[in-house]
């Protein structure tokens, strides 16, 4: 390899390099430093990796065996996981559930995870596409776990390790099949191969996606999501509600220029997302801990996301990339808050929430327009999303899809909307102990406001998500 290859090689792949590099360093400070409370420099070297990701826009590349891709779809991704793992790494700046000695441990496999869903961003081969998506998860099988005196915790940790598991014996049994009918694991080689003509290949194909479908928590491989939101701290949850989720969602966009619209499967996608959403929403109704309405609520959204892949065109496609972003901002927003007035790591209930606006003024905003934009009410990102997503199917053949998605966001209402309630309409006579810093206050308005600004100005987001998914869409 010459200076120029190396050179190349080296700016493509910055941002996970970058990645691999962070990870490096935060191994040798867990091994060689016997006290490990000061990580105020984690938090400048994943500022440092958003700046790297958003540099990176516009590389292009083919590595490894053509089994791994840089284009645009892959940088809009790997943009986005920084910028979630980046508000990560500053909403745990206390965890409060993590011995002060075992935190940089905590974010060294936190960092593990997010290299491995930006790994999973570029690759264009069933095989790389399962280990990355391995890579991301056996990090936070461990993690999840970590919570001070809490059985719930190791709980939900079995619940995921055992779910995911399963989810991945699956997976690799599907794949079997798609190499017997196939012959072949590169998407571009497949494409046109999973039809009827083949059945076997498109019930290889359905069974992998299923690590997808467990990691995006729809329906019905979401029985995990509640109790893990619940059992793990509050810090945990916020990645694992969803960092994670943006890898599921660029390798179901990637795996569906493979599906044609209209097919058996595409119709099997659709049951799925009407399914996901009902139940998600019916669920959530009866829950009275925020995170596990968050978890419900996350499973609701899994089947919002899956519109755009099942619309399966180019607007359909950039539109579950832009939404996948905004459910990440809008639960960020959330778990902020949560983590703020929950300062010592105990789960937060909904008359927890009571006279927020009076003794956490800033934090109920914040959680206000989380919750807004959760339902989709105008001007939030999540209207924006959800717009997005109705229109690109819209006049597909899966109107009624469209529908039951508008159905389902009136359901949702009735929960997100008792979170503001709560917090503005009830009084308390023993406001609780927040953390009331300026930079906690701040950064909870912050991303409130990114949340209302690309919902009032969403061109130039969904603009990139329309040319990240330029190459792959299929008419």
């Amino acid at each position: 390899m010459n200076n120029s290859s190396l050179l190349h090689f080296v700016t493509t792949l910055g941002p996970e390099l970058f990645q691999l590099f962070f990870i490096t360093t935060l191994f040798l400070v867990s091994v060689l430093r016997k006290r490990q409370d000061k990580t105020c420099w984690i938090a400048a070297f994943s500022v440092i990796g958003v700046a790297i990701a958003a540099l990176g826009l516009g590389n292009e590349g083919m590595f490894f065996a053509q089994a791994y891709q840089v284009d645009g779809l892959s940088q809009f991704f790997k943009l986005a996981i920084a910028i979630g793992f980046c508000i990560t790494v500053l909403n745990g700046k206390n965890l409060p559930g993590v011995a002060s000695a075992k935190r940089t441990d905590y974010y060294l496999m936190l960092a593990f995870s997010t290299w491995g869903l930006m790994l999973l961003s570029s690759a264009v081969e069933l095989m790389t596409m399962f280990v990355s998506l391995e890579i991301s998860s056996y990090s936070l099988y461990s993690i999840i776990s970590v919570r001070k005196g809490s059985q719930p915790a190791a709980e939900a940790a079995i619940k995921y390790i055992m779910f995911g598991a399963a989810a991945t014996a699956i997976s690799l049994f599907g794949l079997s099949y798609i190499l017997a009918c196939a012959n072949t694991s590169y998407l571009n080689e497949l494409t046109g191969k999973i039809t009827l003509d083949c059945p076997i290949a498109m019930i290889g194909i359905t069974m992998f996606m299923i690590s997808f479908f467990y990691k995006l928590a729809l329906f019905p491989f979401h029985f995990w999501c509640p109790d893990v939101y619940t059992g793990s701290s509050n810090e945990t949850a916020a990645f694992v509600a969803t960092v994670p989720k943006l890898g599921a969602v660029v390798a179901l966009i990637r795996i569906s220029h493979m599906v044609i619209p209209g097919m058996a499967m595409t119709d099997v996608l659709a049951i799925l997302a009407a399914l996901s959403m009902t139940y998600g929403n019916l669920a959530a109704l009866a829950q009275k801990d925020v995170k596990r309405i968050l978890g419900y609520s996350s499973v609701a959204h899994a089947g919002y996301i899956l519109i755009g892949i099942v619309a399966g065109t180019q607007q359909g496609l950039a539109a579950a990339a832009f939404y996948g972003l905004a459910y990440v901002f809008m639960n960020l927003t959330c778990f902020w808050v949560i983590a703020r007035i929950s300062p010592a790591g105990d789960n937060v209930t909904l008359d927890d929430l009571s006279g927020m606006h009076a003794y956490a003024p800033a934090y109920a905003l914040a959680l206000a327009v989380g919750a807004f934009a959760l339902v989709g009410i105008p001007p939030t990102m999540g209207f924006t999303g959800k717009l997005f997503l109705f229109t690109s199917l819209w006049g597909d053949g899966y109107d009624w899809l469209v529908i039951i998605g508008a159905v389902n966001t009136a359901f949702s209402i009735f929960y997100y909307l008792n979170l503001v309630r709560y917090a503005y309409t009830r009084d308390t006579e023993s406001p609780r102990t927040i953390d009331a810093s300026i930079a906690s206050r701040s950064m909870a308005l912050v991303l409130a406001g990114i949340v209302l600004a690309l919902g009032c100005i969403p061109a130039g987001v969904y603009q990139a998500a329309l040319a990240a998914t330029q190459g792959i869409w299929k008419i």
